[in-house]
């Protein structure tokens, strides 16, 4: 039964119910609705235009920065992620702004040294973060303390978050029970949290658990309860409900045209429903419908990146319990290997590798750790071989260097991972960072003459391939490819034009002619294609008789008396060429393979770009040596040596991105 102070009081037609604590909401828009939708694509020149108006709303804070978003900026769009927090702000001068930090993993996926935590966490203060949602993929609290630290230095907000997950359907069982999320919020307001955060990244909290869990907290501990849902399982917006009913504080959205599916509750019909109870939270709604629109209009820049196989439910999330922004990471990363009509092997692939790797939570960088290795295992294993390739962001956390996993990771897989593992084959229990050693002075080094500030520098520390290469755009010492540069609108419309003309055939415009007369040559023929009649009429504009030869029956070829001028055939007409599809990232020239006998060619086993090579033409290796890191989705896969040799030739260099099948090197 619904607790009698708690449940929502609806106003009747007589009196109208005093809103006695509205609920807060947060606008995710501008930072998760984009990641979860669109590879976390979304330019700053089509999110700054809305922000004043954005602005005016009353939200919470509004979310514009953390996750993907430093990562896809500086990769794939050729901006400055620090640039983005300060344009904004100039837009937007009255709303908080929040960001979602992983913890001791900032905004990478790999747990940085406490130097490059401390600088980092300093510069979002200084640049403009007012909110910081602060997370761990494993949980393991320890991960927060440096930046904690700097947090409540600068006096900013420090929201402690809590990723939900489960292992069962329901919110129980051995790991994530009632008593899991009760402690773990406990120690949040232990280390001084302003507000908890309840992140389910998969949107797999179910209605009454919601309540459940919800209530418990705010009976439990004191700082105001925050939930966080997609909509992808579908149950998102019936979870805020329940959750607002137990008396949640704030709640997560997204405006309209960038919600649901793999996104957000929408902002919109929750304001309407909450209309006249005891938790409207007073927005307008024709101002949300204003900003709402902006959204609607330049949607169409980034449909193509929106996957049509994901529809606008996918109760399988309660099954595989993949992030939204995941799903549209794995859909991306199988297309290009010519293998998306593996998605469901890997969906049904998933659970095992987690209950193997400890039961982690899937979010960042956990959910892409554990991704990318089931995409690994689908297509790599065979039966007599599982974890035939290992990324080295799965070894890094079977020894530690992420932190404590939830339950035991499974102990051959330990032990597969950890042969030859450069640290050692036996795991530690400490805080990772306390192994890590300082970065930060190495990476001042190495951006000499190229880095102009602290905050290009930490572009670098925190991606040095990809930083590097974005420096040098930055700064002019390279030019900046056609891919990375933006599309306008009217880029969209003649590229939709150009699609339609090609559907309809009229790709390759055909020349008008004026038909002649027909003429007493004219001659009639019946034509048999496949089962079908056709009658053709055919004219011979050449006065000489169409006729070369007359071949009787059971006789000889007898020659006319007329010189016969032999008949030319009719050639088809030409078909319009239709156009080859333009492909989602720019393809780079496949390296031919080697000369017979001059060596094994060493293929790339997927697509992806070349953090670095670990050997130089004229080294002799060994088989199973590690020649060159290839970086897929993220994570980094060693490529060895197939036999023992010596390297004759190294194809690429360190930031190429390579296709499928290219050869990376020729060992013989």
């Amino acid at each position: 039964m619904v607790d009698q102070h708690t449940h929502l009081q609806a106003a009747d037609l007589e009196e109208e119910v005093q809103a006695d604590h509205p609920l807060r909401i947060q606008d995710l828009t501008l930072r998760d609705g984009h990641q979860s939708l669109f590879a976390t694509r979304g330019r700053t020149e089509d999110l700054a235009p809305i922000a004043e108006e954005m602005d005016k709303v009353g939200f919470f804070a509004m979310e514009v920065w953390g996750g993907a978003t430093f990562d896809s900026m500086h990769r794939f769009l050729g901006e400055d992620p620090w640039e983005r927090i300060r344009t904004l702000k100039k837009h937007a001068t009255r709303t908080p702004f929040s960001m979602l930090l992983r913890g001791q993993n900032l905004v990478g996926y790999r747990n940085y040294p406490d130097d490059v935590a401390r600088a980092f966490t300093e510069r979002c203060c200084v640049n403009g973060i007012d909110v910081f949602r602060v997370f761990d993929a494993l949980n393991d609290f320890r991960n927060f303390q440096t930046v904690v630290e700097v947090i409540k230095e600068q006096d900013k907000h420090f929201q402690g978050s809590i990723c939900y997950s489960l292992t069962e359907e329901r919110m129980g069982g051995e790991v994530y029970n009632l008593q899991y999320y009760l402690d773990k919020a406990k120690e949040l307001e232990d280390m001084g949290a302003d507000t908890i955060c309840i992140k389910d990244m998969a949107g797999i909290i179910a209605p009454y658990d919601a309540y459940r869990l919800v209530k418990s907290l705010k009976e439990t501990v004191k700082p105001p309860i925050h939930l966080h849902s997609h909509f992808t399982s579908g149950m998102g917006d019936l979870a805020m409900l329940k959750a607002i009913e137990a008396g949640v504080d704030i709640i997560d959205v997204c405006l309209s045209p960038w919600a649901y599916r793999t996104s957000h509750p929408a902002v919109e019909p929750l304001v309407v429903s909450l209309r006249g109870t005891n938790r409207d939270p007073g927005f307008d709604l024709r101002r949300l419908t204003k900003c709402a629109e902006h959204f609607k209009e330049i949607t169409p820049k980034y449909r193509h990146l929106l996957d049509d196989r994901i529809t606008i439910i996918d109760a399988n999330v309660l099954l595989h319990q993949t992030p939204g922004g995941m799903i549209s990471n794995l859909v991306n990363q199988l297309r290009q290997m010519d293998a998306l009509d593996k998605l469901e092997q890997v969906f049904e692939e998933l659970p095992r590798v987690r209950r193997e790797l400890g039961q982690v939570p899937l979010v960042t960088p956990t959910s892409q750790i554990v991704g990318i290795q089931t995409v690994n295992n689908v297509l790599f294993d065979s039966e007599e071989e599982r974890y035939k390739m290992i990324t080295a962001q799965v070894k890094d956390l079977c020894y530690g260097l992420y932190g404590e996993t939830p339950a035991p990771i499974d102990p051959e897989v330990r032990k597969k991972a950890l042969q030859d593992y450069p640290r050692g084959s036996e795991p530690c229990s400490c805080r990772p960072a306390d192994i890590l050693e300082p970065e930060l002075d190495q990476a001042r080094k190495e951006t000499e003459g190229l880095a102009k500030d602290i905050d290009d520098v930490l572009i670098y520390a925190l991606y040095p391939t990809t930083g590097k290469k974005f420096l040098r755009w930055k700064h002019g010492f390279e030019e900046m490819p056609e891919e990375v540069k933006p599309r306008t609108l009217e880029d969209v419309k003649r590229e939709q034009e150009l699609v339609e003309k090609a559907k309809r055939g009229e790709l390759v415009e055909k020349p008008v002619k004026e038909a002649p007369g027909k003429g007493q040559n004219l001659r009639t023929f019946n034509v048999f294609v496949d089962e079908e009649y056709f009658k053709v009429e055919v004219e011979n504009t050449d006065s000489r008789p169409l006729i070369s030869s007359v071949t009787p029956m059971g006789g000889q070829a007898q020659q006319p008396q007329a010189q016969a001028q032999p008949q030319q055939q009719p050639q088809p007409q030409q078909q319009p060429q239709q156009p080859e599809p333009a492909p989602s990232e720019p393809k780079q020239e496949k390296s031919a393979a080697p000369a017979s006998g001059a060596g094994i060619p060493v293929e790339a086993p997927m697509p992806g770009m070349i953090i670095r090579y670990e050997v130089q033409e004229g080294d002799s290796v060994n088989e199973g040596d590690v020649l060159l890191i290839l970086e897929a989705m993220k994570m980094e896969n060693s490529i060895t040596a197939p036999s023992a040799g010596t390297v004759r030739e190294v194809r690429f260099k360190e930031g190429d991105n390579v296709q499928k099948s290219d050869v990376l090197a020729v060992v013989g």
